[in-house]
């Protein structure tokens, strides 16, 4: 006799931990970049450069890449950037993570402040947060079937249906974008980029056979000095969709797709064009993808077993499934109004506006998933103030937004992606601005169901004196609980002869019937 198992491959985070991290530190701006006269806008990103876990805590060493555009008084150079890093290393203490783990951390910058000391001196201080977790890749063995000798050992074994969501496909991999860019007639050919933005949009993963299809949006924004004895200063914005497909063996379209990603590496050159001006700009982009794809699936597991003439005893482990409980998108809409700081200057003409999501809170509550945060908007404008013809302004947005997922209680699981699909700002008056958001959200809803499964059973002779006990025949009246099969398993009766003893056409029987169960041993 043998228990046929099916491998069940499931995921899971054993361990995971989070912490707030300040830096804050003074940068020199290099001998040949000119003084500072005003700052006008900044940009960071925490780039996490080494990971080492020891028993119970992982050590973690990055940087904190900024740049800053500022404008300068000298004659003939109004915008400047400069670019520099701050190293950290922060230990985080994590309990259950070992040395040999492979420990997954992500960084989230929240704020980044920048200020003017002095002319060659600037402050650079920074708020983040590093969540580092361990997921493991581990198999349940389900029994899903019974071999055995029907004349020799006659069993009676049932089995019940699970719906699983295994893991089908775990990997990192890239898509690269190669784009190029031909600036408008009415723009004069680049002599410099001082500064620029590359922002992915409505990006959208779609799977195929044997592909990944990778679709959206790339937001290019770069100021630059141009050709000329004046060397005008002149921006120019453009959005570019494209479409790429990544390889990935086993994949097709029935799967659940938890894909994120994120800006790895992003180059940009001015290249001439086919009369030798400089007038292209050559986009290069990798986008870092993280793939996790769930197959769906059905498995009847057997769940109990009894012997007629012999005595069997489950041995059975505890064991969790999961499955899915809700895919889900959604998108909310930001609608508020910023105004200039006292202190600022007027707007004449709007540049270039970009907003970044933070997710604060992630709350289950009755109606599904509660999320709340902020989203941070930044614009970039002309002046009439030809001593400062350029500023920025910034602003915090708050949202809140539910996900409906009617069912879902604390012990379900759910990661959230969170992304600004389309940002509008609009004059209203040279101190004010209306900004219009749509920020598109995706989760996959895990339910975690614990069950006893049997991993191994056990064959005894049954004992004479139990089998001597049981009556030679009696009515049995039906309780509430009960049903054919823990009424056979009581009485070591197989169902069907308690099916064929009362002619009965189907198993179902209902609290007050009378059944006439016959001895079988």
């Amino acid at each position: 006799m043998e228990l046929i198992k099916k491998n069940i491959h499931m995921d899971r985070i054993r361990c995971k931990s989070t912490m707030q991290v300040t830096v804050e530190e003074d940068r020199n701006i290099p001998d040949n970049k000119p003084d500072v006269a005003a700052l006008l806008y900044d940009k960071g990103q925490i780039v996490i450069e080494e990971v080492k876990p020891t028993e119970d805590h992982v050590n973690i060493c990055g940087s904190l890449y900024f740049s800053v555009l500022y404008q300068t008084r000298e004659e003939g150079q109004k915008l400047v950037c400069v670019e520099n890093k701050i190293p950290f290393e922060e230990q985080l203490y994590m309990e259950g993570v070992r040395g040999t783990d492979a420990v997954e951390v992500k960084a989230e910058l929240e704020d980044l402040t920048t200020g003017v000391i002095n002319s060659r001196k600037l402050s650079v201080q920074a708020l983040f947060s590093l969540y580092a977790k361990v997921e493991e890749l581990y198999d349940e063995e389900a029994p899903v079937d019974i071999y055995f000798d029907e004349s020799s050992v006659p069993l009676q074994y049932r089995k019940v249906k699970t719906d699983l969501a295994q893991v089908a496909i775990r990997k990192n991999d890239i898509c690269r974008l190669k784009e190029e860019i031909v600036l408008p007639q009415n723009y004069p050919n680049v002599f410099h980029i001082i500064w620029d933005s590359v922002l992915l949009e409505d990006v959208e993963f779609k799977l195929l056979q044997e592909n990944i299809s990778v679709q959206g949006n790339v937001r290019v924004f770069v100021l630059y000095e141009g050709e000329g004895e004046e060397m005008p200063i002149r921006s120019f914005e453009t959005v570019v969709p494209f479409s790429q497909n990544v390889e990935c063996h086993g994949c097709h379209e029935k799967m659940l797709s938890d894909i994120c990603y994120e800006i790895g590496h992003k180059d940009l050159e001015v290249r001439p064009d086919f009369d030798g001006e400089q007038r292209c700009i050559g986009l290069e982009l990798v986008m870092d993808v993280t793939v996790k794809l769930y197959e769906e699936e059905t498995v009847e597991i057997v769940s109990d077993i009894y012997g007629v003439t012999k005595e069997v005893e489950c041995i059975e482990n505890p064991v969790t499934f999961k499955k899915l409980l809700m895919r889900i998108a959604g998108k909310s809409k930001v609608t508020d109004r910023m105004k200039v700081k006292s202190g600022e200057q007027r707007i004449l003409q709007l540049l270039h506006s970009e907003g970044e999501v933070q997710i604060e809170n992630r709350e289950i509550t009755e109606e599904g998933i509660l999320v709340e945060g902020t989203l941070m908007v930044q614009v970039v404008y002309v002046t009439g103030d030809d001593m400062a013809p350029y500023n920025c302004t910034k602003g915090m947005l708050p949202f809140s937004y539910t996900l409906e997922v009617p069912e879902i209680t604390s012990a379900d699981s759910f990661s959230i992606h969170a992304s600004v699909g389309q940002l509008q700002v609009v004059m209203i008056d040279s101190e004010e601005l209306d900004v219009k958001c749509i920020l598109d959200f995706q989760t996959l809803v895990f339910r975690h169901t614990p069950q006893m499964m049997i991993s191994d059973i056990c064959i005894s002779e049954l004992d004479s004196a139990k089998v001597e006990e049981l009556p030679g025949m009696v009515v049995y009246v039906v309780q509430p609980e009960d049903n054919l099969w823990n009424i056979g398993k009581k009485y070591y009766v197989s169902v069907d002869n308690i099916m064929s003893v009362n002619e009965l056409t189907s198993e179902e029987v209902k609290p007050g019937d009378k059944l006439l169960i016959v001895k079988g041993v």
